[in-house]
């Protein structure tokens, strides 16, 4: 399912809990809250309307202005925005003499991970008179919609109220009429002191709070949004966010995202890396609302295709990398959570986020992942005791027994169904599945007791035996690689982009000075590709400085990663793709720092 990019360029930000991907750069209005609920398996999403991504009609939540009694509109006289630490969408603009500065946040970090986000404004009276403001937030609930992959309309009806305690009387609450709703919205001033109303016929709402501005003078206001599988949670979080107070959360937050940022002896590589990394750790890792255990995603965004579902080889080669970069702690839990929820059959398809079968298929990449993930996460992080958590030792044994399954009756060689992208390779027995099992058969001798490890089939062996069958003499009579074979004669020799032979080094089937590897991607250097996957396995290739530079100009989807690209890197279908996002951030990551790459 390929769905275009978004016509909006809109901000992004969130946490693992809650995310807003479509605030408006115009106003700074919210048109979209999405969370996860493990129970539907997929997202539940507020809107203010059924044409949120278009960026018409009442968002869900805009800010509310009055100067002197006069209703005015922030963002007419221009908007400017900024990307403080990567992840905190920042406005600054003029209404009048009034000058506003916001910042919109999902709070991350120690007593900071809540289910919940805060719209932040700071003011400055420019003029010479005082001014009496009513500043608030205002909006409608129009749309609720359920989305794994495509959305699916909640026709119970729309809920808004204010609520009912007198300690939370300008509190309004945001969920569905019918049981169970699976999640509720609590939004307030961080102040106590202002007032809320609703309109039940329309489902609309406004909270504002009204003071004084002199000449000079500065101030500071705060709107908090929380969210909870039904009002009662939503509203217990939004308590806790107002004890430990807005200012400490976002001073939280910026900490933990100081500690998430990279840097590189290429300081332009960096913007790429970081806007990238960032992104893949916030949407492509949710913590669901219902049980709150994290959950790997291929994206959170709504106007990818591939939604909320998600491949083995997905989340442990592409998006793990990413989450060790951030945050060993996240990555950690996230690489046991696959063990858990996916590990029991690996490399059988593509499974819900709860690992029900979504689409089967074996990939033998997939099945030999789990291995490889284990065996980076510790040269990465040092912490080899994760070998003795019982859930990922029970997943090896089982992905082993899986990948002998596959072997060929005579050959050291292995077959496929699908390759990593679920697409049929040309031929069952491919060259990339084949480096990638060697490499999992090398871990299993070494992770696996002494008594099964003697039954591991020696990689060095699987290593020679893909060199030979998968290296052809052309026309011109030197050997190439070609990308598959059936072992009986016939092979194809044109690159599988999702299998692609750039990848035989990254995975120690050959080095990247071999004459056999450095000659078969010769011939594929500089050819067009409208797949972004495609671009990063350059990366690897002899010309990484190059394929760099192409990446760091690169627009893609307003800067993060999309499935499908044009020749100049623009988006064309698919964006918001937060796994290959973890794969961007951490390939260019490891093009600076282990390949040298420099541009």
């Amino acid at each position: 399912m390929i769905l275009p990019p978004s016509s909006i360029p809109w901000q992004i930000t969130g946490n693992h809990w809650l995310t807003l991907p479509c605030i408006h750069p115009v106003d700074a209005s919210i048109h979209l809250a999405g969370v996860v609920h493990a129970g539907a398996r997929g997202a539940i999403e507020f809107a203010g309307n059924p044409s949120f991504l278009d960026g018409s009609g009442p968002p869900l939540i805009a800010l509310l202005l009055e100067i002197d009694g006069e209703p005015r509109r922030i963002g007419t006289e221009g908007m400017v925005w900024e990307r403080e630490l990567s992840w905190l969408p920042t406005f600054s603009c003029m209404v009048g003499d009034l000058a506003l500065r916001g910042t919109i946040f999902a709070p991350y970090g120690r007593d900071a991970d809540l289910g919940g986000a805060v719209i932040a404004i700071a003011l400055e009276n420019r003029g010479t008179k005082t001014l009496e403001l009513s500043l608030g937030v205002t909006g409608m609930l129009g749309h609720r919609q359920h989305r794994i992959r495509s959305p699916r309309i909640l026709r119970d009806g729309h809920s808004v109220r204010v609520a009912s305690s007198e300690e939370q009387s300008s509190t309004i609450i945001l969920e569905g009429s019918g049981l169970p709703s699976y999640c509720s919205l609590a939004l307030a001033a961080a102040n106590e002191d202002a007032t809320a109303e609703v309109d039940e016929p329309s489902a609309g709402w406004y909270i504002a709070r009204e003071f004084p501005l002199d000449p000079g003078a500065k101030a500071e206001e705060a709107f908090l949004v929380s969210c909870g599988t039904e009002p009662d949670g939503a509203l217990a979080t939004l308590g806790v966010m107002r004890r430990r107070g807005w200012r400490n959360l976002l001073a939280a937050t910026r900490s933990a995202l100081q500690k998430i940022e990279q840097s590189t002896s290429e300081r332009s590589v960096d913007r790429l890396i970081n806007r990238n990394l960032l992104f893949a750790f916030f949407t492509g890792v949710a913590r669901a609302i219902d049980d709150g255990r994290v959950y790997p995603v291929r994206s959170r965004m709504p106007w990818n295709g591939r939604g909320l579902t998600i491949a083995d080889w997905d989340a442990l080669m592409w998006l793990l990398p990413a989450m060790q970069l951030a945050d060993v702690v996240v990555a950690r839990e996230v690489l046991l959570r696959m063990c858990e929820v996916h590990g029991h059959s690996a490399g059988r398809g593509v499974n819900y986020l709860d690992g029900t079968m979504f689409e089967s298929g074996f990939s033998l990449e997939g099945a030999s992942s789990y291995a490889i993930a284990v065996d980076e996460y510790i040269v990465q992080t040092g912490d080899d005791r994760i070998v003795d958590e019982p859930v990922l030792a029970e997943t090896l044994y089982g992905a082993h027994e899986d990948l002998e399954s596959r072997r060929h009756s005579k050959i050291p060689l292995y077959s496929t169904e699908v390759n990593p992208d679920g697409e049929v390779p040309a031929l069952p027995y491919t060259a990339h599945g084949n480096a990638v099992a060697a490499f999992a058969l090398e871990v299993f001798s070494r992770t696996l007791d002494e008594k099964t490890a003697e039954k591991v089939q020696d990689a060095e062996s699987v290593r020679a035996s893909a060199i030979r069958h998968f290296s052809m003499e052309g026309k011109d009579g030197r050997a190439r690689f070609v990308s598959s074979t059936d072992l009986e004669g016939k092979s194809i020799g044109p690159d599988d982009p999702s299998a692609s032979v750039y990848w035989l080094p990254y995975f120690h089937l050959v080095g990247r000075d071999d004459s056999l590897y450095r000659r078969t991607v010769k011939q594929w250097e500089g050819s067009p590709s409208g797949l972004l996957v495609e671009r990063c396995a350059r990366l690897i290739g002899p010309n990484t400085s190059q394929v760099l530079d192409w990446l760091r100009r690169a627009q893609l989807d307003n800067g993060v990663a999309a499935e499908f690209v044009d020749e100049n890197g623009r988006a064309t279908g698919n964006g918001g793709d937060a796994v290959l996002s973890g794969m961007v951030a951490y390939m260019a990551w490891y093009a600076v720092h282990a390949l040298g790459a420099k541009v």
